[in-house]
């Protein structure tokens, strides 16, 4: 879905939390014209409000914080509560994060604003922000105990300050930040340049991060070191991902942020190069950049590339570390591979009726096999596409370019290829013609 960017009008900020959602009126944000592309942070004037233009990001499955502008400053409020979240059809887990979802509302803002940030606290235990890559005052940094009183349940503490630099950031909790990350307390940040840089048409904006849920459980494993079984983009799992979709000749720009515990992701994307831009909020001067068509964003960071998407059709953008791609129930599975399992599978009948060992030709006709599972949990891998089943799950979503004009972010559907140009069976008069035989 699109996110909607909220103008709010001048007034009194009225006491207490409610008084933040008031007033409301959609604002109209224009697209980046092109500008000199050089930036000094320390000449950035202190001025209120910036009203620099820029295209609006794209959060996937997610949406853009609402701000209210009182007296110059942009006044934002995030709110720390447990709900229940649906990582993909069939899972849903009572997660923590801000103002009813995970990751929370992607907070857009323009370099040189005053903001101003309450944080609510609806939690069981205390909580604070750290506001991730963000250049600020010492005792806005978030850190509980070192640069704060962490913030108590039932409490609302208030940041403020001003933001000198722009590029992709993000924020998360710092206090027990291995069960609060764990649970979905992170979000998007994202400061636009006072003056634009070269525009894009489509600016997508990713959060990565990876979840432990055992078949059947209500909650994520917080404790979970290394053996993470769901790895998400935005807190979805494909095939709970939604698609980016750009219309054929976009210039497109993708943000991704890496706030899992304790995996770095490859990002590839297919059919397309992309030139790397950007480097956990700092741009990359031009002569230093370069292109391809995986990176990797490390934990803790946030890489951006931008690419003309030049190719019509469907287009994987994965994660490529294989067992990535994978939901819950791939994981801690036997290796059967190459086991002769006939005989068995005889004898289990007659216990199990219907039994079938699984998995030992292969994994990749596990996930359309319809077997029923585990409650609350999720196959191994995927959803029905338009040629058979995409064996892929996990940190995996799709790139749609399409000719024409695009409707906001509605799913066009599937691609229709030209005649002639699928993958498609070789007849045995083209084997004879090209390979003199056919393979047996």
């Amino acid at each position: 879905m699109i996110p909607r960017r909220h103008f709010f009008s001048s007034a009194a900020l009225a006491a207490g939390a409610a008084a933040l959602a008031s007033a409301t009126r959609p604002a109209r944000a224009a697209a980046a014209e092109p500008a000199d592309n050089t930036h000094d942070a320390s000449a950035s004037p202190e001025p209120t409000a910036s009203s620099s233009p820029f295209r609006p990001v794209i959060t996937p499955n997610g949406i853009t914080a609402e701000w209210k502008l009182v007296d110059g400053v942009k006044v934002f409020h995030l709110v720390a509560e447990e709900f229940e979240h649906e990582i993909t059809p069939g899972l849903k887990v009572k997660c923590w994060g801000y103002n009813g979802r995970t990751p929370g509302p992607t907070i857009e803002a323009v370099e040189g604003d005053r903001v101003r940030f309450y944080v609510t606290n609806k939690l069981t235990e205390p909580t604070s922000v750290h506001w991730h890559g963000v250049r600020v005052p010492n005792g806005m940094d978030g850190v509980s105990g070192l640069t704060q009183k962490e913030i108590p349940p039932g409490e609302t503490y208030k940041y403020e300050y001003t933001l000198r630099q722009h590029g992709t950031h993000m924020y998360h909790s710092h206090f027990d930040e291995m069960t609060q990350g764990a649970l979905g307390m992170m979000g998007l940040f994202i400061i636009h340049p006072r003056q634009a840089l070269e525009p894009v048409d489509r600016d997508f904006a990713l959060l990565l991060s990876e979840w432990r849920v055992d078949p059947g459980a209500a909650r994520p494993n917080p404790s979970e070191m290394t053996d993470f079984n769901i790895f998400t983009i935005n807190s979805k799992a494909f095939p709970g991902t939604a698609p980016l979709v750009v219309k054929r000749g976009d210039r497109v720009r993708l943000r991704i942020g890496n706030l899992g515990a304790m995996d770095h992701h490859p990002v590839h994307l297919h059919g397309h190069d992309f030139t790397v831009v950007e480097a956990d909020g700092a741009p990359i001067p031009p002569a230093a950049r370069w292109s391809g068509n995986t990176v990797l964003v490390p934990v803790g960071s946030s890489r951006a590339v931008e690419f003309i998407a030049s190719e019509p059709g469907d287009w994987a953008l994965h994660c490529h570390m294989s067992h990535h791609t994978m939901n819950q129930m791939g994981h801690e599975a036997p290796n059967l591979l190459g086991i002769k399992s006939r005989a068995f599978d005889q004898k289990m009948r007659r216990l199990v009726p219907g039994y079938m060992t699984m998995g030992d030709t292969g994994m990749g006709d596990m996930a359309e096999m319809e077997m029923k599972n585990p409650r609350n949990s999720v196959p191994m891998l995927g959803a029905p596409g338009p040629f058979s089943y995409i064996d892929m799950g996990g940190m995996f979503t799709i790139l749609k370019v399409r000719e024409g004009d695009i409707a906001s972010q509605t799913d066009p559907g599937w691609y229709t290829h030209p005649a002639g140009t699928v993958a498609s069976r070789a007849s045995t008069e083209e084997l004879q013609r090209d390979l003199g035989r056919v393979p047996q």
